[in-house]
This record gives C-alpha cells, sequence and structure tokens, in this order.
C-alpha cells in the first residue's frame, strides 16, 4: 500500500478543488451525515465542482453505521447514474470516512474517494491507513477492506463546530499516538489544554499524529506486525465500546481512554512501564473522560467481548504492551486474572 496523500489545510475550499479537479472523473457525489450537512457542507457547498454534486445524506453516529445505511449509499450512488469513473467526496467523522471508504471501494468493484474528516478522531484515526468498513452482528469494524482515499484533507477549522466530548474523543486517539512515539510528544498533549485549544497549535499536534500512524502503516500496511502497536488501548477499548452499544452507547475515544486505563496497568505489571507515567496517563483520562459504570458482574461478558478482537489468534486474547514511552510490545496476552485486575484497576484506580 502506498503513503496515504494527507494535505494539511488552511484553505479548504481552494485545496478541495485543487484535488477534484486533479482527481479524473465523470460524476461528483458528496457523502455527509445530517449533522455535518447542516454544520460543515456550507464551507464547500460554493466550489463550483460541488455545486453540481448529488450529496448523500445518512443518519450520525456509530448505531447507523450498518448494513442498512451502505445499502441506502449503493442506492443513491445508483441512482445517481454513478459508473468506475465516478468520484465520492466523503465529510463527515470517522463513520462517515469509514462507511464512505467501504461504499466507494465495493461499488462497481471500486471508485475512488476523498476523505474530509470534520472530527479530531476521524483527523488524527480514521484519516490515514486505509480501513475502511463497518460494524455487523453487534461488533465493531466486523465488515470492511484496506483502501486509501486518493487524497485526506485535513482542517482544523472544522473543529470549531465540535463540543467538548468530541474533541476529546479525537484526543484519546493522539494521548495513544504519544505513548507509542516519544516523552517530547506524550509531554506536551498531558499538558496542552484540549478544552479551549488553539487551534494553530493544534494543527501542529494533528499533523504530528498523523505522522506517527503514517509511519508505522506504511512498515505494516496490513497489520502483520508492528502497525499492532496502533492497538494500544483497543483491545479492551472496543470490549468497552461494544459493551456500551448494547446499553448506553458511548463516543469510541472515550472507549480507547478507557481501554488506555486497563493496559497501561497490564503494561506496568507484565512489562515495566514506569509506573508514575502511568498515573499521569491515568490522571489525565480521569479528568478529561470520566468513567463508565461496570461492576464485577459486567466482567465476563467483557471478556467475551475481548475475544471477538481481530487481533486474536486461536481464541487467545492479544495486546499491545509498552515497557514505555515508544517501547512498544506487540502479540502479548494476559491470564483472565490479569484482566479482571486490571478492570478493578479502572474501578477503583
Amino acid at each position: 500500500m502506498e503513503a496515504q496523500k494527507v494535505i494539511i489545510s488552511d484553505n479548504i475550499k481552494k485545496q478541495l478543488g485543487n484535488e477534484i479537479e486533479k482527481t479524473d472523473h465523470d460524476r461528483l457525489f458528496v457523502l455527509c451525515d445530517t449533522t455535518t450537512q447542516e454544520c460543515c457542507l456550507p464551507l464547500i457547498s460554493d466550489i463550483n465542482p460541488v455545486k453540481k454534486a448529488k450529496v448523500i445524506v445518512i443518519e450520525p453516529t456509530d448505531t447507523h453505521k450498518n448494513l442498512d445505511t451502505i445499502t441506502h449509499v449503493w442506492q443513491e450512488m445508483q441512482n445517481g447514474g454513478a459508473t468506475r469513473h465516478s468520484l465520492l467526496v466523503n465529510l463527515g467523522g470517522g463513520m462517515v470516512t469509514d462507511l464512505g471508504g467501504f461504499a466507494a471501494s465495493t461499488f462497481k468493484r471500486g471508485v475512488k474517494f476523498i476523505n474530509i474528516p470534520t472530527t479530531l478522531l476521524s483527523m488524527v484515526d480514521a484519516s490515514v491507513g486505509g480501513k475502511t468498513g463497518i460494524n455487523f452482528g453487534g461488533l465493531k469494524n466486523e465488515i470492511g477492506v484496506f483502501n486509501n482515499a486518493d487524497a485526506v484533507i485535513l482542517d482544523t477549522e472544522f473543529l470549531k463546530t465540535m463540543d467538548n466530548d468530541n474533541l476529546c474523543s479525537g484526543y484519546a486517539e493522539m494521548i495513544k499516538h504519544g505513548l507509542i512515539n516519544n516523552e517530547q510528544m506524550w509531554t506536551e498533549l498531558l499538558t496542552f489544554d484540549i478544552l479551549n485549544p488553539d487551534l494553530n497549535q493544534l494543527r501542529r499536534m494533528v499533523a504530528e499524529s498523523v505522522a506517527v500512524k503514517q509511519r508505522i502503516v506504511l512498515d505494516d500496511p496490513f497489520e502483520h506486525g508492528i502497525r499492532k502497536a496502533l492497538n494500544v488501548g483497543h483491545t479492551i477499548g472496543h470490549a468497552f465500546e461494544s459493551f456500551a452499544m448494547r446499553r448506553n452507547p458511548i463516543l469510541h475515544g472515550h472507549a480507547v481512554a478507557y481501554g488506555i486505563v486497563c493496559e497501561l496497568y497490564l503494561s506496568a505489571v507484565k512489562a515495566g512501564f514506569p509506573t508514575e507515567k502511568m498515573h499521569a496517563t491515568v490522571r489525565y483520562i480521569r479528568e478529561h473522560y470520566g468513567r463508565m459504570g461496570i461492576t464485577c458482574d459486567n466482567y465476563e461478558e467483557l471478556l467475551e467481548l475481548m475475544t471477538h478482537d481481530k487481533k486474536n489468534t486461536a481464541g487467545v486474547i492479544n495486546f499491545t504492551l509498552l515497557g514505555g514511552i515508544g517501547d512498544i510490545r506487540i502479540n502479548q496476552t494476559a491470564s483472565k486474572e490479569d484482566i479482571c485486575e486490571a478492570l478493578d484497576f479502572y474501578r477503583e484506580g
């Protein structure tokens, strides 16, 4: 897989117009959800190519990242006369870029697409790596393919439309990138005021965060080795997220933040991660993300959900742990007792 073309934008209209012109196509489609249709589409709707585009609108949030929605998108593309030479612009958060990327990758066996992530989470997580897909059978991202967008355009101006919960959701992935990269990045992340962000500083931090992910993805595009570094916090985090989907859904980044708490505990116990750095990270997460209410009665269900994680082999739950900031230990395992201890630490620590 080639390097993803990522544009850190300070003029979304000019740079999107340029990318649409460069991408040879017969028809243009724009996919957004009802939120980005209202808040973000006006920022690009007066570009000449977009004026002529067919706009496809879907319902927001991860609960609609499913077969019904992908079928609706395919149907709208078909009704709009899409061919193998058409172009789809995905304008939205990770749900829109994941689902839109999957729609483009499978319609007519693949049409070109451009992603414009409009949330912090989608900028630093969904924008790079070529993962597309939908949820299925109550499990996260169960169906999908690897396929890079023709371009990804990141503009922090869209973040002015975001609430604090969604800013924090994306920031959790940035904290993960700091943990797997170096102490300088990790320290800046834990001292930055994400609730009152300086957008110029955040633009630079987003670029650095995306660069961390892109470097790892280029080394291991299909997640056979070091790309598993990007799964820090995600084995238990995805279990939290699926658990919440059955009750009261939570944002992806909040689930990842909770997973980081648990997996840093496992890292300290099993890989020697420094306890003072664990507590500093956990303290930041507690202050900005709170906790999800679980009891020990929920442990069996959470453990069962962890067994569905795509990183597992032969039913053994697989973790990426850390021996220190930037000291990545892939393909680690933990006993049921270890995992329950980590969940105890999450609840009580």
